[in-house]
């Protein structure tokens, strides 16, 4: 019984990062949906049922975690050299810190999302964008002020002019955003005619 425990740990560990690992190419969204076919799928749901884009959904994941299912913030340093705590509790592909996630699973009643699943990170970003737009009245398309309020959080949006580190980031979000939409204009057709591939 143990034995059947340990191997059924094993291959589970083992389908996790066969399917978690990290795109060739992830300043492509064509090839990123090459690999992944199942994220296409994931994100096509998200732009039905949220309104978010897929090519800001991706831009957002780009800049965040560069499509790493267990991106973390860098640990702070003391004196340059002493590892410290975390700046945040950002994680997995999305970024979302543990409040902000938990207020989406509660509001979703997504109450098995995990932040290490693509499915539930691009939706959290469709939920998260959906309130933007609600909250900020900020087009789920602009990416550059999408990324902002995402960044930033709905309360502190309205100081961002203030960093302009933030803004630089913003506006590789909408430059990488107009790249993936370009990309994906050339080879949405072919992803769709695989509507019915389930694996």
């Amino acid at each position: 019984m143990v034995i059947l425990k340990i191997k059924y740990i094993i291959l589970i560990f083992i389908l996790l990062i066969g399917c978690s690992s990290i795109p060739v190419n992830t300043s492509n969204s064509c090839s990123i949906f090459d690999e992944r076919y199942l994220w296409y799928k994931h994100t096509k749901k998200v732009e039905q049922k949220w309104g978010t884009p897929i090519y800001v959904q991706l831009a957002i994941i780009k800049m965040e975690s560069d499509f790493d299912w267990l991106a973390k913030p860098p640990r702070q340093k003391i004196f340059k050299i002493i590892p410290f705590k975390r700046p945040s509790s950002s994680f997995g592909y999305s970024q979302a810190v543990k409040g902000t996630w938990e207020q989406y699973k509660t509001e979703t009643g997504n109450k098995l999302a995990t932040r290490v699943r693509f499915k539930d990170s691009v939706d959290f970003i469709g939920w998260y964008t959906n309130k933007t737009e609600t909250i900020l009245k900020i087009s789920k398309k602009d990416a550059f002020k999408q990324y902002l309020a995402y960044h930033e959080g709905w309360g502190n949006y309205k100081y961002y002019k203030k960093n302009k580190k933030v803004i630089s980031l913003a506006k590789k979000v909408e430059k990488q955003s107009n790249i993936y939409k370009k990309q994906l204009s050339n080879c949405k057709n072919s992803l769709n005619k695989k509507k019915y591939i389930i694996f």
